[in-house]
């Protein structure tokens, strides 16, 4: 007999977490993870979702959870889940973000050694930009991770293209090196810019609706206007560092952007 109740103690603990699990209906991962099966787990550090807004709730805690609402840690408030549409535009953005840090942090690596030879006085501003473009880097493969967002399927062709580019103005010398700074980091800045933008959209109209805008929204807000802030920081370096001195300028500056701007349309979609 006492061997029978500790055996049935013992079943009502290992299943009673496994059976609220699967009554738990609460979205998880708003705009990346795939709903291969029925059952969704409840967020986790691992696994966060972002969400847009977050209101109080009016009515008390019910038994079953909305489907399409989350509940924050401290039950006082409720989570809206991103769109489709606004899961789809984060998931190509933060991929697209995360492979054109790749290419900046790629392209100062192999344009340092040449122009330290010839001019080591550059030497801290070459390894400032480096070090910053690291960082974005850091940033965005962190959000791909945590949102399980997949890497664009060129990572390999962006990784040698921007390489070879890195190499190439490098050896063509300071002018064209900080020439081909100026052309890339005039495309991600307005790539930011339009992010931006459109996050400040979701913005206002979650504060016209009386809404409470989600902290991770504006935790990406704040992240995408400093990267763009740093971006253009590095453009305005290579300006006065001779960029526009560069021999052919007008035609190293229109292959490089119109490169970019292929670049971000491909990783968009693939």
């Amino acid at each position: 007999m006492t061997m029978r109740i500790r055996a049935a103690s013992a079943s009502q603990t290992i299943t009673r977490p496994l059976l609220l699990l699967l009554q738990s209906r609460r979205p998880v991962l708003d705009f990346l993870l795939p709903s291969f099966t029925q059952i969704r787990l409840p967020p986790s550090p691992q696994n966060a979702t972002i969400t847009t807004s977050s209101a109080p709730s009016p009515a008390p805690p019910s038994t079953e959870p909305s489907p399409e609402i989350s509940e924050t840690e401290d039950n006082t408030k409720q989570l809206r889940p991103l769109s489709p549409e606004q899961r789809a535009f984060l998931s190509s953005a933060l991929r697209v973000n995360q492979a054109g840090e790749l290419a900046a942090t790629l392209i100062y690596t192999h344009q340092t050694p040449a122009i330290l030879r010839s001019h080591p006085h550059l030497r801290s501003l070459m390894q400032h930009m480096h070090a910053q473009e690291a960082g974005h880097l850091v940033t965005f493969n962190y959000l791909l991770a945590r949102h399980r967002i997949r890497p664009t399927l060129m990572y390999p062709v962006w990784t040698a293209a921007a390489s070879i580019l890195g190499w190439g103005t490098g050896l063509m010398g300071r002018e064209a090196a900080m020439a081909c700074t100026e052309a890339v980091e005039t495309e991600i800045g307005g790539h930011y810019n339009g992010q931006v933008r459109a996050l400040l959209g979701w913005v206002k109209e979650m504060e016209e609706s009386g809404e409470e805008v989600g902290e991770e929204i504006k935790g990406l807000v704040g992240n995408l206007k400093r990267i763009r802030d740093e971006e253009l920081e590095h453009l305005d370096e290579a300006v006065g560092e001779g960029a526009r001195e560069a021999k052919p300028y007008q035609l190293l500056n229109r292959l490089i952007r119109s490169g970019c701007k292929g670049a971000i349309w491909i990783s968009e979609r693939v």
